[in-house]
């Protein structure tokens, strides 16, 4: 139920985000730092407020109700894209949508670890993920769909997105029933120093590991415009989110079914080769064909790494303080989703789209060493 909840948010969120970068430069006359910044703030902002909801849910002992806020205020911030004339408009609307995706995201994904059984975590988060990035396809889909009905008409078709936002909220609120806390359980202080210590050097190096890899990932926005680019006409930009997450949703479950027999360590290292390949095609890209390929690397990428990212946040850390755990994790990531999407933007207006996926590629090398440098799986990972 929760993997349904995503996949209609997710419809939701993306029928406007693949349409967003276009809407900002064609009709609001934003340039690529400008949606670099705006897709960088977001995007950080809900990996940063994790922190707070993830300690927060461990301190009440109760994921279901964090979520809950989360996904609605998600859902209420939609009307605002449909309704901006400026960018600063758009930087309001993203940045609501996004403290409301770091409201839900720390509980969520503690409460997947809460209900599935340990031999089979890494399953049931590629599982969710999968059906989350279902959505990430469906959700382009009908914004192309919608695009061509409406003449290109943007605004009226982000309104469309308010229906799937609130069938998400609907199937949270009355189909996810939440464990119940053991008994005797009383809260305690949220974050202390012992708690940091608690967490255990295994869980601090995928944090370290998760933020470099996260300087590398910077904002889909980009690969949208690169594809406008290569020729891609308005309508169609949704499409490059199409590509990317029919490849996410294809591979995210069976990948994810792997990283439950095989070292975690090894498969994440064949995510950045495979996110290297993507940034060196799209680098090097002429024309929409070789752009659709640069896409769907990323999209195999993605599924090779981000369930599996959360399957070692989950096993690395207590399983008392997972919350904490997913809300320091997204903390470094968010930081660095902040630095890397600033730093395309300026790139790609200073220096040309090129130079922002070689970087990105350098970026993926730099992960990579690290693995290489720890020499060992550790048992916890």
């Amino acid at each position: 139920m929760l993997g349904f909840v995503s996949l209609f948010m997710d419809i939701s969120s993306e029928l406007i985000h693949g349409l967003l970068p276009v809407f900002m430069v064609t009709s609001l006359g934003a340039s690529a730092l400008a949606v670099g910044v705006v897709e960088g703030v977001a995007e950080a902002t809900a990996l940063i407020v994790k922190v707070f909801s993830g300690v927060l849910s461990d301190y009440l002992g109760k994921r279901k109700v964090l979520a809950v806020v989360g996904y609605g205020l998600g859902a209420l911030s939609k009307p605002l894209f449909a309704l901006a004339l400026t960018v600063n408009w758009v930087f309001a609307a993203r940045f609501i949508d996004r403290i409301g995706k770091g409201i839900r995201g720390a509980p969520r994904d503690a409460l997947v670890a809460d209900l599935a059984p340990p031999e089979i975590r890494g399953a049931a988060y590629g599982l969710r993920q999968s059906l989350d990035t279902v959505g990430a396809f469906l959700g382009p889909l009908l914004g192309i769909g919608l695009m061509l009905i409406w003449a290109g008409d943007f605004r009226t078709v982000f309104w469309f997105a308010l229906i799937p936002a609130f069938i998400a909220v609907v199937l949270l609120v009355f189909g996810v029933h939440e464990p119940g806390a053991p008994a005797g359980r009383k809260p305690a202080a949220p974050i202390q120093w012992a708690t940091l210590a608690e967490m255990g050097g295994a869980y601090w190096f995928v944090v370290a590991v998760g933020g470099v890899f996260t300087l590398a990932r910077f904002s889909e926005a980009f690969l949208i415009l690169r594809a406008q680019q290569q020729g891609l006409p308005d309508s169609y930009a949704p499409l490059v989110l199409v590509v990317m997450s029919l490849v996410y949703a294809l591979s995210a479950y069976p990948l994810g079914k792997l990283a439950d027999r095989m070292s975690h360590l090894k498969l994440l290292a064949a995510g950045l080769i495979v996110l290297i390949a993507a940034d060196l095609v799209l680098a090097q890209a002429q024309g929409l064909i070789a752009v659709a390929l640069g896409v769907a690397l990323w999209g195999l990428h993605l599924g090779m790494t981000q369930g599996l990212l959360a399957t070692m946040v989950a096993n690395a850390a207590p399983a008392h303080l997972r919350g904490t755990a997913f809300g320091f994790f997204n903390l470094a990531s968010g930081i660095a989703m902040l630095v890397a999407s600033v730093l395309a933007g300026l790139l790609w207006d200073r220096l040309g789209a090129g130079v922002t996926f070689y970087a990105g590629a350098a970026f993926s090398t730099a992960a990579l060493l690290m693995l290489a440098l720890r020499g060992r799986r550790p048992p916890s990972v």
